[in-house]
């Protein structure tokens, strides 16, 4: 073993001391066949907070990991044959592409990037290469291509175009999501084989007012922001999160379609199970039960099948509009608050009660009078599992934030990017979940959400979707650590990857993770 390799499993071993103590205290709780991830390589780019690796695919037929390295502008290729040491090959630079590179992934060693415009809201691009980076075509795709996935039988190509406004929002595209057919090969895809499932049809219709359509002078089609994509066992239909919308589009892919959209609706912070941790002024750990209501605003989104029915799983981040041109987002103290529906409105907005949290203006106003009737805040804090339909099956409450008090106490609601930051977001979103995937492991089905402000993975068993049970709590991230200097392990999970036993170099299942802010890539083997 080279001394290279010795030195990495050092700096692991001292890092995942902390890890294992934590990871062990939530899976004691755990009865019956279990998992646990162990921490057994890392990629570093050394560059710090300018998304350097986010979005996570890996090839099985080259053992290579493509990572997003959005601050150079590249697809960066890593050679994963040994887990354990990931090195770094030719990075594939798209200099005709100069827009931004934004998502990745790869089937049967073919890879499609999404990129964007140099002008965000003009129409971007889904390009395609082989595993070693050659070009092999490119077809236009809506604006602001965000997130791009293949189909399970790899006939089709999906792109979440989100349609962003430009930051004086008067100029503001409409969102929708590509539909590419590869079923006549890549060399030779034109224009002719995209299509585009449009929301233009909603417009002059009728949709559930608990979907949120209140960007200025916005059609229902521009307003709707698609964020990520879940696909059918059976590559039929796609969901779709509309993050801002807090809703759901339902896609039949083969006639491009937009079938139907759902509201997510609201998770209610009143109630028990459900509380949050709402100031970040209050040098407490203190999750309460209080008068808000959570928009579930879900980012990643993962389907999988339980009982021989399709389920849905969502990370419920939450993200509020702020542009120059228009702005959402405001403190409860800094509301009017409605008498009757808030008696105790001065105790309320106090910093140390909720004073502080981050609501939405553009609702709650219910009667119309100039003053709040109701509070809703900004992601819901949690997963949750739905069916087909987008009807809630399972919300994990403030499992979240309960696990981390217990596990992580001083390093509670901690923010990404600098250590020592204590209930720093307790105002905002808490641990904020963002990314999230499914996968299956000797008949049992895992799900892996990744905590962007904390950081951490959170690893349920939602084999029985309706009753999913905690499994682990890993958290690579050294809080005694400076984490601008790049000594403090893996900070702020974007994009996840699971690969099966089947296709993983090691024959274990490993979780790998992109992590943006510490621009490292972390990879993990599943024990049993």
């Amino acid at each position: 073993m080279n001394s290279n390799k010795v030195n990495m499993r050092v700096r692991l071993g001292l890092l995942i001391v902390l890890v294992l103590a934590v990871s062990a205290a939530v899976s004691a709780a755990v009865s019956g066949p279990t998992i646990h991830l162990d921490l057994i390589g890392r990629y570093e780019t050394g560059v710090f907070a300018e998304g350097a690796a986010e979005i996570v695919a890996f090839d099985a037929s080259s053992a290579r990991l493509f990572v997003i390295n959005a601050n150079a502008g590249r697809v960066d290729v890593l050679d994963l044959s040994d887990p354990a040491t990931p090195a770094l090959l030719s990075p594939i630079d798209l200099p005709e592409f100069s827009g931004g590179i934004n998502s990745v992934a790869v089937h049967d060693g073919l890879v499609v990037v999404a990129a964007e415009n140099e002008e965000k809201t003009e129409p971007g691009q889904a390009v395609f290469l082989d595993t070693n980076g050659n070009l092999l075509n490119a077809v236009t795709v809506g604006a602001l291509p965000d997130m791009v996935t293949f189909t399970p039988d790899g006939r089709y190509v999906l792109v979440a175009n989100e349609g962003e406004p430009n930051d004086d929002y008067d100029v503001d595209p409409e969102g929708s999501v590509s539909i590419i057919d590869l079923s006549g090969g890549v060399a030779n895809l034109t224009q002719a084989h995209v299509q585009t499932a449009s929301f233009v049809k909603f417009n002059n219709r009728p949709i559930d007012p608990l979907i949120r359509i209140f960007g200025p002078n916005a059609t229902v089609a521009q307003d709707l922001e698609p964020e990520y994509i879940a696909i059918s066992a059976d590559s039929r239909i796609a969901w779709v999160t509309l993050q801002e919308n807090n809703a759901l589009a339902i896609i039949d892919i083969a006639s491009a379609n937009v079938v139907a959209l759902r509201a997510l609706g609201l998770k209610d912070h009143s109630q028990p199970g459900n509380g949050l941790d709402a100031s970040d002024r209050d040098d407490a750990i203190n999750i309460a039960n209080w008068p808000v209501h959570g928009m579930f605003m879900p980012d990643a989104i993962a389907a999988f099948t339980s009982r021989s029915q399709q389920y849905l799983l969502t990370a419920n981040e939450g993200d509020a509009r702020d542009y120059d041109g228009y702005a959402e987002e405001a403190r409860v103290k800094d509301l009017d608050l409605d008498p009757t529906a808030f008696p105790n409105a001065n105790d309320l907005q106090e910093d140390e009660a909720i004073g502080r949290l981050n609501v939405t203006t553009a609702q709650g106003d219910v009667d119309g009078d100039g003053d709040f009737d109701a509070l809703w805040s900004y992601g819901a804090r949690s997963f949750s599992i739905w069916n087909r339909q987008g009807k809630l099956v399972f919300d994990s409450g403030d499992q979240f934030e309960q696990t981390i008090a217990t596990l992580l106490p001083d390093e509670f609601n901690a923010d990404s990017e600098e250590n020592d930051t204590f209930d720093n977001r307790s105002d905002n979103k808490g641990p904020e979940p963002e990314g999230v995937v499914v996968g299956v492991v000797n008949g049992r089905t895992y799900a892996f959400i990744g905590l962007e402000r904390i950081g951490g993975i959170m690893v349920y068993d939602v084999t029985n979707a309706s009753s999913p049970h905690v499994v682990q709590y890993i958290n690579t991230r050294d809080f005694s650590a400076d984490a601008e200097a790049g000594t403090a392990g893996d900070l702020a999970p974007e994009g996840l990857t699971f690969v099966p036993a089947s296709d993983s170099p090691t024959g274990q299942p490993l979780l790998i993770v992109g992590y943006e802010v510490s621009g490292s890539v972390a990879i993990f083997s599943i024990e049993n």
